[in-house]
């Protein structure tokens, strides 16, 4: 996990090498709840939204909440996570707070770390939202450089785990060019872009500062 100071300046070195090789602010930035993470994301791309990974908050709810309550409970979270807007969620959000406060209160406080982090990506068009929701794509290439090094454990140098990394990030290139980005999508996208902007110039300071962090993270992943 990247919680410390040091485990900040490395994603934020990483982060900024990406920059100097000419990557702008991305539309959304998707992350686990590390924090060393989080706090390099809004250091270095301000201007974007931070997405928190739904797949690793599921799994952070799962273990607070009983047994026979979490088919009902997964799926009042679920209709948040995936509503058509995020007023919408907000919304969903308080009946689910409304309604299990009492009964399941460490799950409810985990469900509203981080909220609007967790609906950042119902500000996209919605046939873009399943894929942006989670790290999944990021955690495929992970499995997949582990599954090679478990067969051949000696058999890489740096070399060719860099040529393995590189095919495995085709392939899921691949997989993004088919998400479609219709002329309708493309004025969506705009519009968020123009709002995100909007939003970073009103969190700066007089002196020109910007503002204290829009998000915060209790716990992680």
């Amino acid at each position: 996990m990247a919680g410390s100071k040091e485990d900040t300046e490395t994603v934020r070195a990483f982060f900024q090498d990406m920059r100097a090789r000419g990557l702008g602010d991305p539309l959304l930035v998707v992350s686990d709840g590390a924090p060393g993470i989080i706090r390099a994301i809004e250091e270095c791309f301000p201007r974007s939204a931070r997405q928190r990974c739904l797949a690793h908050r599921m799994r952070n709810l799962a273990v607070k909440v009983p047994t026979d309550l979490w088919p009902e409970f997964k799926a009042r979270v679920t209709a948040c996570y995936q509503a058509p807007s995020r007023a919408i969620a907000r919304n969903l959000a308080e009946g689910i707070r409304a309604d299990y406060a009492t009964t399941v209160p460490s799950a409810v406080a985990c469900f509203e770390d981080d909220f609007e982090a967790c609906i950042a990506h119902l500000r996209l068009p919605v046939t873009h939202r399943q894929a942006t929701r989670t790290t999944n794509l990021l955690e495929r290439l992970f499995v997949e450089e582990r599954r090679r090094l478990k067969i051949i454990p000696n058999g890489f140098g740096e070399k060719a785990v860099l040529k393995l990394m590189f095919a495995a990030l085709i392939r899921a290139a691949d997989r993004w060019r088919g998400l479609r980005f219709s002329e309708f999508e493309l004025r969506q996208i705009a519009a968020v872009r123009k709002d995100l902007d909007t939003e970073y110039e009103a969190t700066i300071t007089p002196s020109g500062s910007p503002a204290q962090s829009r998000f915060s993270s209790k716990s992680a992943p």
